[in-house]
């Protein structure tokens, strides 16, 4: 208990601890622990996605809420066979098991809402103004869009695919992995000009 205490509360970046990562509702309704295989792996893929990724986006955005972060992988199996959203464990976009792979097979990600863009999207704002803004700005690996809030997985790897995926119309590939953006870069610009500029929050 008390290691488990401990490494909650490592700080993985200026804004991210650990433990902001290690809550799954799984986990949680089935009691199955949601606790890291490789504690050093974890933490050094999950300093990389946070200082890299999720800092930019909390400074720019204001609060960043994480849907899912970490998944041991014996939970995140049992939510794959039992239809739980889960991607199976060797599926190449399964971001959410931290300690798998080494060297350039390293993955970490989670799956995330802005709720200054959700506002808007609820009033009908395209989520692709989000993934151009995070394409422009940010070298992220991979983004899969989810309907409600707009959500999205965001990825970090030592070396970018630079995909997006999305479930909401229209659905299916914006960007595969090595493609050039059919939006040219001015156009991308027009649908955000309205964004807060990149790491615009002064925090004291």
């Amino acid at each position: 208990m008390r290691g488990l205490e401990t490494l909650g509360r490592v700080r993985l970046s200026k804004h991210f601890y650990l433990r902001d990562f290690l809550h799954s509702e799984i986990g949680s309704y089935y009691g199955i622990p949601n606790i890291p295989e490789t504690p050093d792996l974890v933490i050094e893929v999950g300093e990389q996605f946070c200082q890299t990724l999720l800092d930019p986006l909390e400074d720019t955005f204001g609060r960043i809420a994480i849907r899912s972060g970490y998944r041991a992988p014996a939970l995140n199996a049992f939510g794959n066979e039992n239809g739980l959203s889960c991607a199976r464990n060797d599926h190449p976009m399964e971001c959410h098991i931290w300690d798998r792979g080494r060297g350039e097979d390293r993955i970490a990600g989670a799956s995330i809402v802005i709720p200054w863009f959700a506002d808007q999207y609820d009033q009908g704002r395209d989520w692709r103004d989000l993934a151009w803004w995070v394409h422009d700005h940010l070298p992220y690996s991979e983004m899969q869009f989810f309907p409600k809030l707009a959500a999205f997985n965001l990825i970090w790897r030592p070396t970018p695919r630079r995909a997006i995926h999305s479930y909401i119309a229209p659905k299916g590939a914006l960007l595969r992995s090595g493609q050039s953006p059919q939006e040219e870069a001015a156009t991308r610009a027009a649908r955000y000009s309205d964004f807060p500029p990149l790491r615009g929050i002064a925090f004291p």
